[in-house]
């Protein structure tokens, strides 16, 4: 090991130019960290990391679907506990009214109270067929909705927060359809490091597969408006059991392991609710 060290160290210093061994030291010696944990490692790490396709276009567009134009919004918002049940009420009495009204261009995807997670929370999943602009169109036609102002005056006693973000589904993900009961559904939230979100659609284009055997997966999307760089993937169980069985299956797959270990060090921080959906919800 000596004769190795030894011999970066007088590559260090020619590389920076030192006049001999002395005057060098300090600069070698660092130089010889950055060549061994720097250069080394990601010539080790290369061996093992998937190669992600060039950047030839915004995020939005090389992972979306392209034969729809959909536009989604979720929506968390943190109910007072002694107003949760009213609030559940309220919602159920005018949310389905936009739902079905076809001059309004958004439909209702799901909607729920989170169960296990953080407490005393509505969370619902809107769709708007026809991205922006039918957004910008429900939005500019609901200032003028009487029903639906009284409904936000009466539903801001009840909330102690809310907090919203529009979203892009992945291609690769199945669209969400309604869905009889009785289910249980999980939202898995990972945040991922800025610059991460190709190589993430990458691996989960591969992974997807072996998640599909119980028709578990229910819609894959990830932020361009509120906090970006955030992924959300939701699944559907019969129950909690179901949900374990069917999560260990995974991992007796040959494959999934890889895509866990290729996917991992891209999370900063990750997030599981389970949800239970309320009578309005077309995801049952």
């Amino acid at each position: 090991m000596a004769p190795r060290l030894c011999s970066i160290s007088v590559a260090a210093r020619r590389l920076l130019g030192g006049p001999g061994p002395r005057a060098g030291d300090v600069a070698a010696a660092a130089a010889a960290r950055f060549y061994s944990k720097d250069n080394e490692g990601s010539w080790f790490r290369s061996l093992f990391v998937h190669k992600v396709d060039p950047r030839k276009d915004a995020h939005s567009t090389l992972l979306s679907k392209k034969e729809t134009s959909n536009l989604y919004k979720i929506q968390f918002h943190n109910v007072k506990p002694e107003y949760l049940d009213a609030y559940n009420s309220l919602t159920e009495a005018v949310l389905p009214k936009l739902h079905l009204d076809e001059d309004y261009p958004c439909s209702l995807v799901g909607n729920w109270n989170t169960w296990y997670g953080e407490q005393d929370q509505a969370v619902h999943l809107w769709r708007f067929s026809g991205g922006y602009p039918a957004l910008m169109d429900c939005m500019n036609k609901l200032k003028n909705n009487k029903e639906y102002l009284e409904f936000r005056r009466e539903r801001s006693q009840m909330l102690l927060s809310r907090r919203n973000q529009l979203l892009l589904e992945f291609s690769f993900w199945n669209e969400p359809e309604p869905r009889v009961g009785p289910n249980i559904y999980e939202l898995r939230t990972y945040k991922l490091k800025p610059g991460t979100m190709i190589e993430w659609g990458n691996n989960w284009a591969r992974a997807i597969k072996y998640r599909q055997e119980n028709q578990e997966a229910v819609g894959g999307f990830f932020s361009q408006i509120g906090e970006l760089y955030v992924v959300h993937h939701l699944w559907a169980y019969k129950d909690l059991q179901s949900r374990e069985e069917t999560r260990n299956a995974a991992w007796r797959k040959r494959g999934w392991d890889e895509n866990v270990y290729y996917t991992v060090p891209l999370v900063r921080h990750m997030e599981s609710r389970i949800m239970i959906p309320l009578k309005i919800s077309p995801l049952q």
